[in-house]
């Protein structure tokens, strides 16, 4: 794991392919294929009302939209089957071990943030603005320094079950504030038109079971159409060693439930079970309010 280490040191990115963590052929990816395909359903047919709605980028999502280019919560127990599927992966040995390595932690440090499903949208083109996940766009220099300074205790992942080439980034911008051109291109509410003048920037293309994991604050964008199939899985784990860093950018997206949910934590493996009690310890920690991280 060394040189996928280094490379996400140095890149803010890398790229796993689908033997270390999820074989096309194995059982797994064929379950996560099914249970993908059965949430898109029920959050197309409206059964599934907790969804990432064309016209909002960011959390609070709202209904407004018809549309859909997300599936959140995927792993509540609402979604039965299904999610017990996202559950065994996503707290699985495998995905800790990568995790483990990547932020140079110790399994008994994870804490359960977020996984959700990242889809196409039916009938929109829509996209994401050049952004970080949690610094805003009108950060100042400095306020881009302090913010990347600590921003090194989580890790996010997209695993693509299609082809998927959504993802943009500017590799190596996790470490370092944005140049005077790029801020050009990135403080604007508006998403590109064209997400490769954006200087510095690459295209990141997945196959099927390949994964890209990155810093979530490293700069970068997403760009969804309706002509082809999207079903990736898109989630991120965080350690206790960040305290409470992580709190905001995890807890917008509404946690209330797995703490509240006997179900679910009946459903999850021991090891699931530990990485939740640390999170409900984070979510305890830091109490209500903790606002949102961009603005829509």
């Amino acid at each position: 794991m060394e040189a996928y280490q280094t490379l996400y040191d140095t890149q803010g990115y890398v790229l796993i392919p689908p033997s270390v963590l999820l074989p096309t052929s194995s059982p797994l990816f064929q379950d996560l294929l099914t249970a993908s395909a059965h949430v898109v359903a029920k959050t197309r047919s409206g059964a599934w009302s907790h969804r990432r709605t064309v016209g909002k980028q960011f959390p609070p999502f709202d209904s407004d939209n018809p549309d859909s280019w997300g599936v959140q919560h995927v792993m509540h127990p609402d979604l039965g089957e299904d999610a017990l599927v996202f559950q065994r992966w996503y707290t699985g040995e495998e995905v800790r071990r990568v995790v483990c390595a990547l932020m140079r932690c110790r399994d008994e440090d994870l804490q359960m943030e977020l996984f959700n499903l990242l889809i196409n949208p039916e009938s929109h083109e829509f996209a994401l603005r050049w952004h970080r996940d949690d610094v805003r766009e009108d950060a100042t220099t400095e306020e881009e320094e302090k913010a990347l300074g600590i921003w090194t205790h989580g890790v996010q992942w997209n695993t693509a079950l299609y082809e998927d080439d959504c993802l943009y980034v500017v590799p190596g911008s996790h470490k370092v504030p944005r140049t005077p051109e790029q801020r050009v291109h990135s403080s604007s509410p508006d998403p590109p038109k064209d997400p490769l003048a954006m200087p510095g920037s690459i295209k990141v293309t997945l196959q099927p079971g390949e994964t890209v994991f990155y810093n979530s604050n490293i700069v970068h964008c997403g760009t969804y159409t309706h002509t082809r199939p999207r079903a990736t899985l898109h989630a991120c784990i965080g350690s206790t060693q960040g305290g409470a860093s992580r709190a905001r950018n995890i807890l917008q997206h509404g946690l209330a439930w797995m703490e509240d949910s006997q179900a679910f934590r009946e459903g999850l493996s021991e090891q699931g079970r530990a990485m939740l009690d640390r999170t409900i310890g984070m979510k305890r920690g830091v109490g209500e309010g903790v606002g949102f991280s961009q603005t829509n």
